[in-house]
């Protein structure tokens, strides 16, 4: 007997949460670990919709403090930016996708998990 996977769609209102929180939330549901029939090596059937992205409550300690770095791959080209730059630049929709992919395993299922999330 084939028992056929049925796929569920979360909307998620973020007004008012905390980054990390929703991030971790979404994660859980992207990787299928909501399901009873979860497997790891399975990327998951649900997916994620986000709304009120604009309402995202951010410390405001971590707007300074927290720092993404990329590296050119040329000695002394470590680029730096802050929560903020990011925020001002790219918006809170590309801050909680990097939130969510650093949360995922870092495996080949990763993108196909990402594309997933969908942020209104």
């Amino acid at each position: 007997m084939k028992v056929k996977n049925k796929f569920m769609l979360y909307t998620i209102d973020a007004a008012n949460k905390k980054m990390g929180r929703l991030a971790s939330e979404i994660s859980l549901i992207l990787q299928g670990k909501k399901n009873p029939s979860y497997e790891p090596r399975f990327e998951g059937d649900d997916s994620v919709t986000v709304k009120n992205i604009g309402k995202l409550d951010i410390y405001s300690k971590k707007l300074t403090g927290k720092k993404y770095y990329s590296h050119t791959t040329q000695i002394g080209h470590l680029k730096e930016r802050t929560l903020q730059m990011l925020l001002e630049k790219k918006g809170p929709a590309e801050v909680l996708r990097r939130a969510v992919m650093k949360m995922l395993p870092k495996n080949k299922l990763q993108i196909r998990r990402i594309k997933r999330l969908i942020i209104e």
